[in-house]
């Protein structure tokens, strides 16, 4: 179901971009020099690639919402899987590691009896 939404939420967009692009440019966009005729008045309105743009942007809005509401509510699906997950490495069960001293250095005595104490 997610992917056919998602496939359609495409080919709106993809319309959408299409009626767009084919419309006259009335110069100008959000400045000043655009023409009385532009989309605000009653003959830029009632233009049929006007129209489309106003529907196939709800329609685009509302697949947006929908498949944001979709993927939120989906369990256990991860968006990107391409990270994996490392193994830790496990010591081994025979028992602590043997300590090494570093060459030249005496090895301690077992006991604490040649320790001498500090005063």
């Amino acid at each position: 179901m997610f992917t056919f939404l998602l496939v359609v939420h495409a080919i709106i967009a993809a319309l959408l971009v299409t009626v767009i692009l084919m419309q006259k440019s009335e110069g100008g966009g959000l400045t000043t020099g655009g023409s009385p005729s532009g989309l605000m008045s009653a003959r830029g309105a009632a233009n049929l690639l006007t129209r489309a743009t106003a529907v196939l942007a709800g329609l685009f809005i509302a697949m947006s919402i929908t498949l944001a509401v979709i993927a939120a509510t989906r369990g256990g699906d991860e968006i990107d899987t391409s990270r994996a997950t490392t193994p830790t490495q496990s010591v081994p069960a025979s028992g602590p590691l043997p300590a090494t001293q570093p060459t030249g250095v005496p090895a301690a005595p077992a006991d604490n009896s040649a320790v001498p104490l500090a005063n």
